[in-house]
């Protein structure tokens, strides 16, 4: 069994829980794009985990994590990581991390030239979280990148961030930056490359191998399927392929072996960062969305910013389950609208006075539109640690299943709170038949 979990709206979901939730039901958790921008907190009694750049599986006993090769890798956010899970009892070693030797470095320049990046566009920038992902996948995608096994060759290590430097301070020093030395980036990197040699595999070799005797795999994506860099709302994206076709291109794994999708889904939606966000709170509803900030902790675990806040979109939801082919749902924070009198969903989009079918291309547009909403009432009482849906007040569950109608996907897990046992499993599910519920 194969199954990938993909955020279905601008990331912060929850999918650090959820995905800690399922990994003690598979053997192997793998992750498929992104880098250390992701940000993963998962809750277990009262420690706390926050993942950036390994899979929330990390935090299972007896489970083997993969770093893809789609992903792009900081080899000192990685240590540091690593180091502060060691730290709170977690081990991270060679026999439970495999890192893919085709997974491309982040190194020092790419984080100068994400700076200058983000300056050189001004109001139109893209709100990244300036850790270097964006130009290292550009210069993947120039065919000049650094995978992780040139690393491990000291010449062409050596060689190759001399290139690739030469370029890249004609940037950073054009825009007012410091030229960056190639021999002092050399030798912040070669110990670190020769730190990591244990942990580097190839992994698609592995990953298709467990697959051919029947391991069960967990495949994660770190942002969402509104932030892929095809399907997302362009400009205002990420560099990688978040969608669950991603999953193939940054595993390796071939399509036909995947068992399904989950998506993972707000019960109200917020943003990080620049980009057009139909349902935000604003104006007359921003005592709201800090209301619902507040009680739902909506501040990014990478780097702290608020998050913006907004109703939930159930146009832009029934797009990203067009595009990942959702075969079931986890719902998360249902407690957070315990305080609200009534609730709004966004069922469709307008444009210039007519009704929208397909989901804007264009940011321009997508600024414009002006959301169809129709209004549930609130239930006003705590759901925190609900675990049946019988449990439920009764507009909780009309809400649930609103929903479910709106994104034309079931609903198969509802979450209730930060920690693992906060958790109703829907009987009849993909999602339960997959668990064997």
């Amino acid at each position: 069994m194969i199954v990938v979990v993909v955020g279905a709206q601008w990331g912060d979901e929850g999918k650090g829980k959820i995905v800690d939730l399922l990994a003690e039901r598979f053997e192997i958790v793998a992750r498929y794009q992104g880098g250390h921008n992701a940000g993963h907190s998962v809750q277990v009694g009262d420690r706390s985990f926050v993942l950036h750049l390994l899979p929330s599986g990390i935090v299972h006993e007896g489970r083997t994590c993969v770093l893809g090769n789609g992903m792009v890798i900081d080899p000192k956010a990685f240590f540091q990581e690593a180091d502060r899970l060691a730290e709170q009892g977690i081990k991270v070693t060679p026999e439970r991390v495999l890192v893919s030797s085709r997974a491309h470095l982040i190194l020092p320049y790419h984080r100068a030239l994400d700076h200058t990046s983000e300056e050189r566009l001004g109001n139109e920038k893209v709100g990244t979280t300036l850790r270097g992902i964006g130009p290292a996948y550009e210069d993947k995608a120039g065919r000049r990148g650094i995978r992780v096994a040139d690393a491990l060759v000291p010449d062409v290590l050596r060689s190759r961030i001399e290139r690739n430097l030469e370029d890249a301070n004609r940037i950073i020093v054009a825009y007012g930056g410091e030229a960056l030395d190639a021999g002092k980036i050399y030798d912040e990197i070669a110990p670190l490359a020769e730190r990591i040699e244990p942990f580097i595999a190839d992994t698609t070799h592995f990953l298709n191998k467990a697959a051919g005797i029947g391991r069960s795999i967990l495949i994660e994506g770190a942002q969402a399927a509104l932030l892929d860099v095809d399907h997302g709302t362009y400009p205002f994206v990420t560099s990688s392929s978040t969608t669950a076709g991603g999953a193939c291109i940054g595993t390796g794994i071939a399509p036909h072996r995947f068992t399904g999708v989950l998506g993972i889904v707000r019960t109200y939606t917020t943003r990080v960062g620049e980009g057009p966000f139909p349902t935000e709170m604003l104006k007359a509803e921003e005592e709201l969305g800090q209301l619902i900030r507040e009680r739902g902790r909506e501040y990014g675990a990478s780097t702290g910013r608020p998050r913006r806040c907004g109703w939930f979109d159930a146009f832009a939801t029934r797009y990203a389950a067009e595009i990942n082919g959702f075969s079931s749902v986890a719902l998360t924070k249902l407690d957070v609208l315990d305080a609200l009198d009534e609730i709004k969903v966004c069922v469709g989009y307008r444009l210039d006075g007519r009704d929208v079918e397909g989901f804007p291309p264009v940011s321009s547009d997508l600024r414009r539109v002006e959301p169809v909403y129709e209004t549930l009432p609130g239930w006003k009482t705590s759901t925190v640690g609900m675990t049946e849906l019988d449990q439920l007040p009764g507009a909780a569950r009309d809400y649930i299943e609103f929903l479910s109608r709106a994104i034309n996907v079931e609903i198969g897990l509802v979450s209730t709170g930060p920690e693992r046992a906060q958790t109703i499993l829907c009987q009849g599910s993909a999602l339960s038949r997959w668990l064997g519920e």
